[in-house]
C-alpha cells in the first residue's frame, strides 16, 4: 500500500470517528462514501470499515451495559445476524460498480431520511417492528457497511431516556459488526491489506474520537448534523456520477 492510501484512511477515519462522536451513529455512512475506492475490493473495504467501527463501539457498550433491555434487542439482532450474513454472503457474487451505484442510492436516500423526515417518523414498540428495523438494518450492514439507521430509528423512540438509548444502539452496532467480521472472514473478506490499513485507521479514531467528543460541548448539534447530511448526501451523488 503507498502511502498516500495510507494518509487517505487515516484521514477518513479522523472524519468518520469524529462524526460518530458527535451524533453517536454515522460512522460506517461516512466512511463508505471513499473507502470502497482506496481498498482492492468493495468486501474488503466493508470489513474493514466494520472493525473499525467496532474498535469505536466496544468501550461505550461495556461501559453502558447496564442500561441494556436484552428483551428489546434479541429480536433485532437475531434477524440481523441471519439477514447480514445472507447479504456478505451474496457479495463474492456481485459487481463492484453496481454495489457503488447502489450506495450512492442510499447514501442519497439517508440523507434525506435523516434531514427531512427523521424526527416525524414512530415506530412501535412490538415484535414485528423489531423484526422489520433488524431485517432492514442486515441489508443495509450486510451489502453497505451502515446498519445504524433501521435501528437509530428504533431505538431513538422505544427507549425512555438517552442513557437506554446510546447503551442499546451502541450494544447492538458493537454485536453486529462482530457478527459480521466473523462472517466477512469466512468468506475471505478480512485480508492481510484490512489488518494493515486497520493499523492505520485506528490511529485516526483516537484522535477523531477525541476532536468529537471536544466539539460536541462547543458547536449547535442540529447545525452540524445538517451538515453531515449534506455531505453524505453529496457524497452518494458523486458516486453515482463515478461509479
Amino acid at each position: 500500500m503507498d502511502w498516500q492510501t495510507a494518509l487517505s484512511i487515516f484521514a477518513l477515519c479522523i472524519g468518520a470517528s469524529f462524526v460518530f462522536r458527535m451524533t453517536g451513529f454515522g460512522f460506517g455512512i461516512f466512511i463508505m462514501t471513499v473507502l470502497p475506492y482506496l481498498m482492492p475490493s468493495y468486501g474488503e473495504a466493508t470489513a474493514l470499515s466494520g472493525l473499525l467501527a467496532l474498535s469505536m463501539s466496544v468501550a461505550v457498550s461495556i461501559r453502558m451495559r447496564k442500561f441494556v433491555s436484552w428483551k428489546r434487542l434479541w429480536p433485532m439482532l437475531l434477524t440481523f445476524a441471519v439477514t447480514s450474513a445472507l447479504c456478505i454472503c451474496l457479495l463474492k457474487r456481485m459487481d463492484d460498480v453496481l454495489l457503488r451505484r447502489i450506495l450512492g442510492v442510499m447514501l442519497i436516500l439517508v440523507a434525506i431520511y435523516f434531514a427531512f423526515f427523521s424526527t416525524r417518523i414512530r415506530l412501535r414498540q412490538n415484535m414485528p417492528t423489531q423484526v422489520g428495523a433488524g431485517a432492514i438494518s442486515g441489508l443495509m450492514g450486510g451489502f453497505f457497511g451502515m446498519q445504524g439507521p433501521p435501528a437509530v430509528l428504533y431505538f431513538v423512540t422505544s427507549e425512555p431516556d438517552k442513557d437506554h438509548y446510546l447503551a442499546m444502539i451502541q450494544v447492538y452496532l458493537c454485536l453486529g459488526n462482530v457478527i459480521m467480521t466473523l462472517v466477512r472472514a469466512k468468506n475471505g473478506f478480512v485480508t492481510r491489506t484490512v489488518g494493515l490499513d486497520y493499523l492505520y485507521g485506528i490511529v485516526g479514531v483516537a484522535i477523531g474520537g477525541s476532536l468529537g467528543r471536544l466539539a460536541f460541548n462547543h458547536l449547535p448539534n442540529r447545525i452540524f448534523k445538517y451538515v453531515v447530511y449534506g455531505y453524505i448526501g453529496i457524497s452518494g451523488l458523486i458516486i453515482l456520477i463515478t461509479a
